[in-house]
């Protein structure tokens, strides 16, 4: 059984790791922190995860257990690719974390940060045969541009990983049929960028349905177009809007930095 312990009585790791480790440690706690805020939790399930520097490929993700408004930078539970909780940890993960984002990890050079989510929207999208349409320039970013994989089950079986990667490919998003939206990035920033993006797609498509009335759907080519001006050029995304999220979350949840 999984303990939870409240923040004042987590040990702070802020002398105990490097200095690359533990800004990576905050800033995954602040995408804990905002995907709450958004209301994109599930109570204690879902997960994201950050991949550490080195040839191990140790990542970090939330303690098993803990609401997001509870994950702190110390509390954050480093893994190896094998499941293995490292550092006398005293919390769990949760296994369908582990397998979807050492899946990702382990196969992906560019994927250091991973967010899986199960929204209302997300979900919803995911059980749609089309997938996601391109409604909007927020949607048109992700035009030939989205991955899909396949429901399974719940993503207990380290035989999945194989399937999980293979269907990801080399894009940065994934929808992961009657189940939820994943994304990637280079950088922490970057994997927060595409999820909001995908998210907001998701709502808008679910918007625009309801009213009831034919959809306009831009010619490919003016999709593809839209998607070519948000690639830019090449460099990671987001870095602006989570610095200001950030700035957010330091005056009015500042425990997030524990």
């Amino acid at each position: 059984m999984s303990t939870v312990i409240q923040l004042k009585e987590v040990p702070s790791l802020r002398d105990k790791v490097s200095e690359e480790e533990w800004q990576l440690r905050c800033e995954l706690a602040a995408v804990y922190r905002l995907v709450r805020r958004f209301g994109w939790d599930d109570g204690i399930f879902t997960h994201s995860s950050v991949r550490l520097p080195g040839r191990e490929h140790h990542f970090l993700i939330n303690p098993y257990g803990h609401l997001f408004s509870e994950v702190c930078a110390s509390n954050l539970v480093k893994i190896d690719v094998d499941g293995n909780v490292l550092d006398d940890s005293p919390y769990e993960v949760i296994q369908a974390g582990f397998v979807i984002h050492s899946a990702v990890h382990m196969s992906r050079g560019d994927a250091v940060c991973v967010i899986h989510t199960h929204t209302m929207a997300g979900m919803a999208v995911s059980a749609q045969k089309q997938g996601l349409l391109p409604l909007n320039q927020k949607s048109m970013q992700f035009h030939n541009r989205v991955a899909y994989h396949d429901y399974e089950g719940i993503s207990t079986d380290t035989d999945e990983r194989e399937r999980l990667v293979r269907d990801l490919g080399n894009h940065h998003s994934m929808i992961l049929r009657n189940h939820g939206l994943l994304t990637a990035g280079r950088t922490i920033a970057e994997a927060f960028h595409h999820h909001r993006y995908l998210q907001d797609a998701c709502e808008l498509q679910l918007k625009a349905q309801s009213g009831g009335a034919e959809l306009i759907i831009p010619p490919p080519e003016v999709c593809e177009h839209a998607a070519q001006q948000f690639d830019g050029d090449g460099t990671p995304k987001g870095a602006d809007t989570f610095a200001a999220f950030l700035r957010m979350l330091d005056r009015e949840e500042p425990d997030y930095r524990h």
